[in-house]
């Protein structure tokens, strides 16, 4: 089927793209909405321009659109960029990387049926720490590009999600109930390299910012590195 995908740039909606392809799917645009409001309830504001390296790194073309990021009424922009991309790539369907987030999921449902698209969650109720760990394994280069949690201090800041990482979130998780996989706000992620990726995405110059007990790492300038 000719898909669609939500990427933000994280490891979720990059992820899901990944999950699609390996099924036999043929994801052929992606369609980011890049907020206005940082405080969007859909939608990711950090490290946005990533999307475009991802697009171009993957060599999959990239629609973007433009949202007030204001509750409910982005939804209408949400329905917008579908249909753009169902009239010029001729989708059938779109894929997101929702995990738990009941709003989330409803609301990329509804405007998928409102768009008579068929939409695909394929991260879904997924067990958090098995999702990671197949995030890992698969060969993604995932950082940590905002923290929001107490546990979660500066030095997370571009640190990669890896094996050790994973276990630091397992522990965190215990101590401190952070969800392993995010889902409570607590970090975002910038997603560098994929399994689909026929170009890594390389940071050059980047910038960390904090403020008491939150902060965030800004990817400013990037290049596309060959793969082995």
């Amino acid at each position: 089927m000719r898909l669609g995908a939500l990427v933000s740039g994280g490891k979720d909606s990059v992820f899901a793209v990944w999950k699609m392809l390996a099924a036999g799917h043929d994801v052929v645009c992606l369609i980011c909405l890049v907020p206005k409001n940082k405080e969007s309830y859909m939608f990711h504001s950090i490290n946005m321009g990533l999307v475009q390296d991802i697009s171009d790194a993957s060599g999959i073309p990239l629609l973007y659109q433009s949202t007030n990021g204001v509750k409910e009424k982005e939804l209408d922009d949400l329905k917008s960029a579908l249909m753009d991309a169902k009239s010029k790539y001729g989708i059938s369907g779109i894929c997101s990387g929702a995990i738990e987030s009941e709003y989330q999921k409803k609301r990329v449902d509804d405007a998928c049926r409102k768009c008579d698209l068929q939409s695909f969650s394929p991260l879904w109720k997924f067990d958090p720490e098995t999702l990671i760990s197949e995030m890992i394994h698969s060969g993604m280069e995932i950082i940590f590009a905002a923290v929001a949690a107490d546990g979660l201090d500066e030095k997370w800041l571009g640190r990669q999600l890896n094996a050790d990482a994973l276990l630091d979130l397992k522990r965190l998780h215990e101590l401190k109930y952070v969800h392993i996989a995010g889902e409570g706000g607590e970090f975002e992620t910038a997603v560098l390299d994929a399994p689909f990726f026929k170009k890594k995405i390389v940071p050059v110059n980047t910038k960390k910012y904090w403020l008491k007990n939150r902060g965030c790492f800004r990817i400013l300038e990037t290049r596309l590195d060959d793969k082995p």
